[in-house]
C-alpha cells in the first residue's frame, strides 16, 4: 500500500440506484484503502443533457435489463435496492438539499453521507416520494438534524448560490467526460483516472495501488 493518500471523488445523484451501490462500496473501503473520499452531489438530468445521453427508462430494452440487473447487483453488493417504481424521479430539489448540507459542512462528510443514504433508502428501498419538502424534512430529522437546521437547509437549497453550486459540480463532471452517474474520479500522484458505473472497483484498486477484497471487505449492516 502506498503511503501517499489518494483522493477519490464520487459524482452521484440519488435518482441513480447504481450511484447508491458505488456509494456504499466506497464508504466501506474509505478506511480500508488509503483514500480521501469526496462526495460530489450532482444532477443526473444535467449530465444527460450536457453529454447528449438518454435515460435508461427511455429505451425499453435498457429498462427491462436494468430491473433484472439491479436485483442481482443488490444481492451481490448487499444494498437493499428494489426495482424501479412509478414514483416521481425528479431529484433536483433533493440534490440541492444535499448540496446545501455539503456546503455548510465542507470539512465534514458525515452528514452528507447520512442524508444521501436516507434519500436513497426512501426512494429505492421504500419507494417514497422525495420530491416534496416534507420528505426531505423527514430525512433530515432521521439523521439527527434539528427542525431549525432542516428548515435553514431547505431555505438555503432554494438560494441562487446553492443552485449555482450544483450546476458547477455537474459541469465539473461533464468536463471530466461524464455521460452518466455514478462517475468516479481518482487522483493519484498527479494523475487522474475516471470510471463510470459501480462495477469498476477491481480496476480502480489496480489504478490506485490498493487491493479489491470484494463488495464487503468489512462486515457491515445497512
Amino acid at each position: 500500500m502506498s503511503s501517499s493518500r489518494k483522493v477519490v471523488e464520487l459524482f452521484y445523484d440519488v435518482v441513480s440506484p447504481y450511484s447508491w451501490l458505488a456509494f456504499e462500496v466506497l464508504c466501506r473501503y474509505k478506511n480500508v484503502w488509503n483514500i480521501d473520499l469526496k462526495f460530489k452531489p450532482s444532477f443526473l438530468g444535467g449530465v444527460f443533457h450536457g453529454s447528449g445521453n438518454t435515460e435508461p427508462g427511455m429505451v425499453d430494452n435498457k429498462l427491462h435489463y436494468m430491473i433484472t440487473d439491479l436485483k442481482l447487483m443488490s444481492e451481490y453488493y448487499g444494498v437493499p435496492v428494489n426495482p424501479p417504481s412509478p414514483c416521481k424521479k425528479d431529484t433536483l430539489p433533493a440534490m440541492r438539499f444535499v448540496t446545501a448540507i455539503a456546503e455548510k459542512n465542507q470539512e465534514e462528510n458525515v452528514l452528507v453521507e447520512k442524508v444521501s443514504r436516507e434519500l436513497w433508502k426512501r426512494m429505492w428501498q421504500k419507494h417514497q416520494d422525495i420530491t416534496q419538502p416534507l420528505s426531505l424534512t423527514e430525512a433530515g430529522l432521521l439523521v439527527g438534524l434539528s427542525s431549525n437546521e432542516v428548515e435553514e437547509l431547505l431555505t438555503n437549497a432554494k438560494s441562487q448560490p446553492i443552485k449555482d453550486k450544483l450546476k458547477s459540480v455537474t459541469q465539473e463532471a461533464l468536463e471530466k467526460n461524464a455521460f452518466g452517474l455514478p462517475f468516479i474520479v481518482c487522483h493519484v500522484n498527479g494523475k487522474v483516472e475516471v470510471f463510470f458505473g459501480c462495477d469498476r472497483f477491481e480496476l480502480i484498486a489496480h489504478c490506485i495501488g490498493e487491493k479489491w477484497a470484494g463488495p464487503c471487505p468489512i462486515k457491515t449492516t445497512m
